[in-house]
């Protein structure tokens, strides 16, 4: 299966600035990319901020070919949004949304390149230990969070596969012939994750 990597880059070993940057920075970078999608109006701006987010990505040492991996599967999304936003909007609007959403992942992509996944998943449990009073399970959210991560690429592949299938078949304009095995595909590969985690008793309700 293909598409590993895709959407969000895979951790790569380095000592760049960015590589020792505490992970709370990292957190607030990608929240402060989140809401600035919300509040930037100008699309000048959004490119500004697009091409300096890329520029951070590149100097953690991941390399242009991630960078271009990690937006490629964006990018039907992304040109379907464009168009329906430029015919709705104008191409202003448009611009505006489709960057903002690319900064987004750009900055999910630097935290990811540039902090280890264990790493990552203890920065998730601690942010949510505070909220342990409340009834919360910081070490489930984390393995939520972790599941997650490990269902993109395999979503993702699935669906690279399905379509070179589709297309080898010509049957590459058929919805049903793409959307059909994609969906059955991540059903029983949530299936599958599911056993395995009652298993070995994760996920469970403590006592």
């Amino acid at each position: 299966m293909r598409g590993h990597g895709f959407l969000l880059a895979n951790h790569v070993p380095g000592n760049s600035l960015l590589h020792r940057t505490p992970l709370w920075a990292k957190f607030l970078l990608v929240a402060g990319c989140g809401a600035a999608s919300f509040l930037i109006v100008d699309w000048l701006v959004s490119a500004v901020v697009f091409a300096v987010m890329c520029g951070l990505f590149l100097l953690s040492g991941a390399g242009v070919r991630r960078l271009l991996r990690a937006l490629w599967l964006m990018a039907p999304v992304l040109l379907f949004i464009g168009l329906f936003q430029w015919w709705q909007l104008g191409g202003p609007t448009a611009a505006r949304i489709v960057l903002n959403v690319l900064v987004c992942v750009v900055a999910a992509s630097v935290l990811t390149a540039t902090t280890p996944v264990q790493d990552l998943l203890d920065g998730v449990a601690g942010l949510a230990r505070p909220f342990r009073r409340f009834g919360a399970d910081p070490e489930r959210f984390a393995l939520t969070i972790a599941v997650m991560l490990r269902s993109i690429p395999f979503i993702a592949g699935t669906f690279a596969d399905v379509r070179d299938a589709a297309r080898a078949r010509g049957l590459e304009h058929n919805p049903r012939a793409l959307v059909l095995p994609v969906f059955i595909s991540t059903v029983a590969y949530a299936r599958q994750t599911g056993d395995a985690l009652a298993a070995r008793g994760l996920g469970d309700a403590r006592d």
